[in-house]
């Protein structure tokens, strides 16, 4: 199957049609902004706008992008964008990376070099991964997915992942890490296809924690779950709508550039490691890069449907276990903390458990030096002499060809 090679490319007439609707923006006014006490903080909403509207670059952000080689494939029936960049060593294991919301595969845009080419980013030649970074379906570049009424997105969406690293890629077994969503995807790939999936890395636990029975939890893990809820009850708004009303707010989203930006942003301030300087952790042009994501292919909507119609904590069955080994890195600043190992180990062949000095919710982003490292110290036990399970004619991929 030939795998055809994507550039990122706008079209002037959207970028003509971004720039009218932010020089007419209508921000919300506020007796009193309370800073980011009551969502976005409107005095940088407003800067980062005015930014948006006459200093950033978009031709510079997607020279950027297109440094990384993009695909698309036909799979399941629908069409796949990922990034494919090949490992430079003897032994190279493949690794597919999976984000989630309100980031994009764009997440990964730090770590993708030292952990496909690490000895030009100061690593060992041993620790050399096939990178695989695809955009979920229903977001970016993979674009809006219709799900039939009785799929879940979820499953179903690893279930198209775990064909594209096979059938299309041609892994008979590779590794999976994930946060968010794709931490959600990575464990279902596990657990359906536990034949091809060598072990998993992720960086948080998730909802699924709250499926399991009180009754036969801990003080400690009660405790984290009661945080967790308060945090969800506290700072939960945009799940609680994504979950029952979205059709009502992915209008206004789809329509807004600074509408969309507040929504996203305010998700990047409350789940990362900043002390107070959301700046400190992503620049302008990298928040605004993820957000034209959204804006130019239309898919804030289509990213919303893992929320609607299901949580996803029920995504899973109350018996799903991942029998892989799985690797987790905790950060201290991600949305409820540090939770105890035991709650992982209800579910999950824990291997590794790593508690981090800092970072939050998008690390690979945020400290993509610790994800790096960790990533790279996990899946070293796994490796072994016979791990390249593509024959070097196999390596010869469509995506090689299709360069």
């Amino acid at each position: 199957m030939l795998v055809p090679r994507f550039r990122v490319r706008v079209e002037q007439h959207v970028l003509d049609d971004l720039q009218s609707r932010l020089a007419q923006v209508r921000f919300a006014r506020f007796t009193n902004s309370g800073g980011w006490n009551f969502g976005t903080s409107p005095e940088f909403l407003e800067e980062l706008v005015s930014y948006w509207r006459t200093e950033f670059n978009w031709h510079q952000a997607e020279g950027r992008l297109n440094a990384l080689k993009q695909y698309t494939a036909r799979v399941g029936g629908h069409s796949i964008h990922f990034v494919h960049e090949r490992g430079d060593g003897a032994n190279v294991m493949p690794l597919l990376l999976l984000h989630g919301w309100p980031d994009s595969f764009y997440r990964f845009h730090k770590v993708i070099p030292p952990l496909s080419d690490p000895v030009s980013h100061g690593g060992n030649a041993v620790d050399s991964f096939d990178v695989v970074v695809p955009s979920l379906p229903g977001f970016g570049f993979t674009g809006r997915i219709t799900f039939d009424t009785d799929v879940q997105p979820l499953r179903h969406s690893a279930q198209l992942l775990w064909q594209l690293m096979t059938e299309t890629l041609g892994y008979q077994k590779f590794a999976v890490a994930g946060g968010d969503i794709g931490r959600s995807i990575a464990q279902l790939i596990a657990i359906e296809h536990p034949e091809s999936v060598i072990a998993v890395h992720l960086t948080d636990l998730g909802s699924r924690v709250s499926t399991i029975d009180s009754s036969l939890l801990t003080k400690s893990e009660r405790t984290y779950l009661a945080l967790l809820h308060k945090t969800s009850v506290e700072d939960g708004a945009y799940q609680a709508v994504q979950n029952t009303k979205p059709r009502s707010l992915a209008v206004a989203l789809n329509d807004s550039p600074a509408g969309l930006a507040s929504w996203i942003v305010d998700r990047f301030h409350s789940w990362s490691d900043h002390n107070g300087n959301i700046y400190s952790v992503f620049t302008k042009d990298e928040l605004l890069t993820n957000i034209m994501l959204y804006w130019m292919t239309e898919t804030i909507a289509s990213s919303m449907q893992v929320y609607f119609g299901e949580t996803i904590a029920s995504s899973f069955k109350r018996d799903d276990f991942v029998g892989v080994p799985v690797g987790l890195a905790l950060f201290p600043k991600d949305i409820a903390g540090i939770p105890p190992r035991q709650l992982a180990e209800r579910f999950m062949n824990v291997h590794r458990w790593t508690e981090m000095p800092h970072g939050g919710h998008f690390a690979a982003w945020e400290v993509p030096e610790l994800f790096v490292n960790d990533v790279r110290e996990f899946f070293r036990e796994w490796r072994t002499p016979t791990l390249a399970n593509v024959t070097d004619s196999k390596r010869e991929t469509s995506t090689e060809r299709a360069r």
